[in-house]
């Protein structure tokens, strides 16, 4: 039988009543994968800033234990919650404070397998950015963690039936009520940069999205551990295109790299979609950049970028750019 899909379904994904209406009509999904691709599309097209903004609402602070945590928040903070000590839990909750103090909203982040000095490096990293650059992380974090609870609300599906998967999604609604003067404070604390220019997908992508030919995104890459035999999961990918002039090897305008989308790296070592399914993709240069620090901490490379050309004459092809990585070498080929 068929699951049927309600709003609470997708509202267990993400705090935002609109990309939940939007999934719920969607629905149902051939895959996961489709239904990603239906998310990201709605999130980063359709979604408001005032949406996102319920959606970040909606999380807890990392570690915290004043108010209802959902079952999903709990196993996603696991990782960090083992590795907190004492002064290293203190710390984060003094900065959660003032990250939110100065952004209006709680730091974000995806923390599934992050340890709690990995997390507050990160927040102390961010906690620089102008408030409209950071507002655009914290909704590329939250579609990470959108991207991880799809694939768990759909296995929840097929392991439960619809009925129990419906009464297990309403314990997500953990602090959603936030009044709506809350929600104006959060937007006044933004308010003065929401003009500046957003590095969202273009209206192209929107007009496009859901109707091609295709049935995966131009680009898709996955990583495999040869130091170990096996996919390496739970590293984060993302995926930019340059929109300055030709790069060359001495470029160094790193404002011309555009993010398109970021994902992690599921069992099979492969990412969720990184652009819009869609049937020519644009000439040009792209880069997709990999976290190996966060996946082996003791290896050699922080990041691996992987920067490559898609010509006019290419742009009906696909193009699969994998990682072969282990601690002191990587490499990577053009498959298809």
């Amino acid at each position: 039988m068929e699951p049927q899909w309600t709003e609470k379904d997708f509202l267990s994904c993400s705090g935002s009543t609109k990309l939940a209406k939007e999934m719920a009509a969607a629905a149902p999904f051939t895959d996961v994968d489709h239904a990603i691709q239906y998310a990201r599309d709605i999130w980063f097209n359709k979604v408001n800033v005032q949406g996102w903004l319920e959606a970040f609402a909606a999380h807890p602070e990392i570690g915290a234990t004043s108010k209802p945590i959902s079952q999903w928040s709990t196993e996603e903070q696991s990782t960090a919650m083992a590795t907190a000590g004492g002064s290293t839990m203190q710390e984060l909750i003094e900065w959660n404070s003032r990250y939110k103090e100065k952004f209006g909203f709680v730091f974000l982040i995806c923390a599934s397998g992050r340890g709690s000095p990995e997390i507050l490096a990160e927040l102390k990293r961010r906690f620089v950015n102008r408030p409209i650059v950071e507002l655009e992380t914290a909704a590329g974090e939250e579609m990470k963690i959108i991207e991880l609870r799809l694939q768990k609300l759909f296995d929840s599906k097929l392991r439960t039936g619809p009925s129990q998967t419906t009464q297990q999604s309403s314990s997500r609604h953990e602090g959603q009520q936030e009044n709506k003067t809350e929600r104006e404070d959060r937007l006044g604390i933004i308010g003065g940069h929401l003009m500046a220019a957003s590095k969202l997908p273009s209206e192209k992508t929107r007009e496009t999205a859901g109707r091609t030919q295709r049935t995966r995104p131009p680009i898709t890459t996955h990583v495999l551990d040869v130091a170990h035999g096996s996919p390496a999961p739970g590293l984060e990918v993302c995926l930019e295109m340059w929109r300055g002039g030709p790069p060359t090897f001495s470029s160094r305008d790193l404002r011309s790299w555009s993010l398109l989308g970021s994902s992690v790296t599921n069992s099979d070592g492969r990412s969720g979609h990184l652009m819009a399914i869609t049937d020519e993709i644009e000439p040009g240069f792209y880069r997709i950049s990999f976290n190996t620090g966060s996946y082996n901490s003791s290896g050699f490379f922080p990041y691996v970028s992987i920067v490559f050309e898609i010509k006019e004459s290419q742009k009906s092809e696909h193009f699969h750019v994998p990682l072969l990585l282990s601690p002191f070498s990587f490499s990577t080929y053009r498959g298809s």
